[in-house]
């Protein structure tokens, strides 16, 4: 690669990391502080059955645990060109299982200190996620740098949200930034960036329907009035679960694509 090459790399890089730090820039001088809604609790869908109340709410966790588990599991399968690109994905599914646990204790009896260890969890799995996405597309040594740091930022926002509402004066704008800044510069990086792999649409999709399930959460007692059997927090557990899905098919099945292979030993 030549100098030009490396200087509109370096371009693209630059771009993304204002971007990033604008965002955050512009929401902490811009957006007031957000406390956490206590209606957010008030699920549509309580019913009892088995003796577990909003049974339908917790069991529909149990997904999540199938899934990370079966990602854990694959990630030893040597699907990865360097061995060292699994570890966001063992970060992702490890989320995903913390997540089924911890999103199935909060839904037993809603309340933020419980909130707190379901966001803590998909913080985990929202680190994973966007340290892979790096790995694959800025390189190997920038994914790994990238993610201890995430593992640290993310938890490091929930930690603060809880503490902000502790003390009264809630603040989740941090974690918003966990949740949603990935869903802005994801889509550019697999823009600008080069791929080392194929499928990677696989990406695009696992965002897209992680927006559908956030979508499906805010919908969630309109969607129970009307089906009478399903609410829509339900439904955000099984579609954010397919996106975990999704993501562990784009590792079974994408390949190195043919002009990485003859670099494959200078990575």
């Amino acid at each position: 690669m030549g100098m030009s090459g490396r200087m509109s790399k370096l371009g693209r890089i630059s771009l993304l990391a204002a971007l990033t730090i604008g965002i955050v820039a512009a929401v902490f001088a811009f957006v007031p502080p957000i406390a956490q809604p206590q209606w957010y609790h008030d699920f549509a869908d309580r019913r009892v059955w088995l003796g577990v109340p909003n049974f339908l709410d917790v069991a529909s966790n149990a997904l999540f645990l199938v899934i990370g588990a079966a990602g854990l599991a694959r990630l030893s399968a040597g699907v990865f060109a360097d061995p060292r690109e699994r570890w966001p994905y063992a970060v992702f599914f490890a989320g995903l299982v913390l997540a089924g646990l911890a999103s199935g204790w909060y839904h037993l009896e809603p309340a933020d200190t419980r909130l707190a260890g379901d966001r803590l969890a998909m913080s985990v799995a929202f680190s994973g996620f966007t340290a892979a996405v790096l790995t694959e597309r800025l390189g190997l040594r920038c994914g790994l740098a990238a993610l201890p740091a995430l593992l640290v930022a993310g938890p490091a926002a929930v930690l603060w949200w809880a503490a902000t509402e502790a003390a009264g004066a809630g603040d989740l704008r941090a974690y918003g930034l966990v949740q949603f800044t990935p869903m802005l510069i994801v889509p550019l990086l697999l823009w600008l960036m080069p791929a080392r792999y194929t499928r990677g649409g696989d990406l695009l999709a696992v965002l897209g329907l992680y927006v559908l399930a956030l979508a499906l959460e805010w919908l969630d007692r309109p969607i129970f009035e009307l089906t009478g059997s399903v609410s829509g927090h339900t439904l955000k557990h099984l579609v954010a679960a397919l996106a975990g899905y999704v993501l562990l098919r784009h590792v079974r099945l994408r390949r190195l694509k043919p002009r990485e292979d003859n670099l494959r030993a200078r990575k």
